[in-house]
């Protein structure tokens, strides 16, 4: 019987600790390894949203290559993940901060600091929600949190997410060229 660990079950597993990926963290993945990092690279898709960050690999030491949405703010440039200190690209910049991000057709590095609480994650939601109301709500909406949620429901979702402010310390070339 497949019980509570069953096909798409969204239950916690008393025995592993671990609750199932959500659907749409897996569909993000599947399409980052299929080839939105590429698309964008190459100057299509969404470029005026995701950014391409550049982390070496904590554990391998290789460069991995992550498309993110961004924000533009007073000149860092900010991303969020919806799935906290627990994504890759986060825990890679934990190790190692310095960072290259492709930004449409420039290639910046930079150091990142990463941020968890949940006020400033708060922050940098309602900054979102101004500057993107339509997209910010569907994604709030498919993560559980009401399409006009005030302050404090914010800060409860931000709980156990977090965000990456980069810091552009110089720019390494203007032609895009391979990243």
């Amino acid at each position: 019987p497949m019980g509570l660990r069953g096909r798409g079950s969204r239950w916690k597993d008393a025995a592993m600790g671990e609750q199932r990926t959500p659907l749409l963290w897996r569909v993000m993945r599947a399409m980052n390894r299929r080839g939105a990092a590429k698309a964008i690279g190459s100057g299509r898709g969404p470029q005026d949203r995701v950014l391409l960050l550049t982390t070496i690999g904590r554990t391998s030491g290789l460069q991995r290559v992550t498309p993110l949405q961004y924000e533009d703010v007073d000149g860092t440039y900010c991303v969020m993940s919806a799935r906290g200190p627990r994504a890759d690209w986060f825990r890679n910049v934990v190790a190692h901060p310095h960072v290259t991000i492709r930004v449409r057709d420039r290639v910046l590095e930079g150091d990142g600091t990463p941020i968890v609480d949940a006020a400033g994650l708060a922050d940098f939601l309602e900054l979102r929600l101004q500057r993107h109301p339509v997209m910010m709500r569907m994604m709030l909406m498919a993560e559980g949190v009401p399409p006009w949620a005030a302050r404090p429901r914010l800060e409860r979702f931000a709980a156990g997410k977090a965000m990456l402010r980069i810091r552009v310390v110089e720019p390494s070339h203007s032609d895009a060229g391979d990243v």
